[in-house]
């Protein structure tokens, strides 16, 4: 089992699970041409590829999008965002896949009006994936110069490999987290789902 290797080899088995999504290997390869400022490729399509692989399903499975987060904070303008978003929009046609591009720069301008809580401005694109609502979905990738990866995982790869749902409460709303969970066991009923952390009981 993946999750029980060491480390280096967990990364190997890794970029070979990954590797049979071709619409991921594709998103990755034209991601890297369109040169985006510390970008990555990350949530769903990493750890949805990773699932279907684990449980015998087709690579592409229950993936809704493939997302690519970059970080400019030069302008911080939806205008600059659009530009991105308009490149990639060329650079992805053709793929049988929807790909999102997003400024991580500008997630706290818009954040509190979608999820009802106030989002500190990030300071890179890490910072953002550090705040998903699941560390199990705190995963992303690029493409080095060298054609190697890059791989962020800040909080390991076992529970992707176990099929184990983790809540983060490092930022999203519990009802973010319990909504996401409940969509991803319907589409993957073998997931262990963990509940959301109840307060701290005070003293005194």
């Amino acid at each position: 089992m993946p999750a029980r290797l060491p480390l280096d080899e967990q990364l190997t088995a890794l970029r070979t699970t990954l590797s049979r999504n071709h619409i991921l290997l594709e998103v990755l390869a034209r991601a890297a041409a369109l040169d985006l400022p510390n970008w990555y490729l990350t949530a769903g399509c990493l750890f949805q590829t990773i699932w279907n692989t684990t449980t015998g399903r087709p690579p592409t499975h229950g993936i809704k999008d493939y997302d690519v987060f970059y970080y400019d904070a030069t302008d911080l303008s939806w205008e600059a965002e659009d530009r991105a978003i308009r490149a990639g929009r060329e650079a992805f046609a053709g793929l049988p896949a929807t790909v999102e591009i997003r400024n991580e720069a500008r997630v706290h301008l818009w954040y509190e009006q979608k999820f009802g809580t106030p989002c500190p401005p990030h300071d890179c694109v890490e910072s953002a994936i550090d705040s998903f609502a699941s560390t199990t979905c705190c995963l992303a990738v690029r493409l080095k110069e060298d054609g190697d990866w890059r791989v962020y995982a800040p909080h390991g790869l076992s529970d992707i490999f176990n099929l184990v749902v983790r809540p983060n409460p490092a930022l999203a709303p519990q009802e973010v987290y319990e909504t996401k969970a409940a969509r991803w066991r319907r589409v993957w009923p073998e997931l262990t789902v963990l509940p959301w952390p109840m307060p701290s009981a005070k003293n005194g």
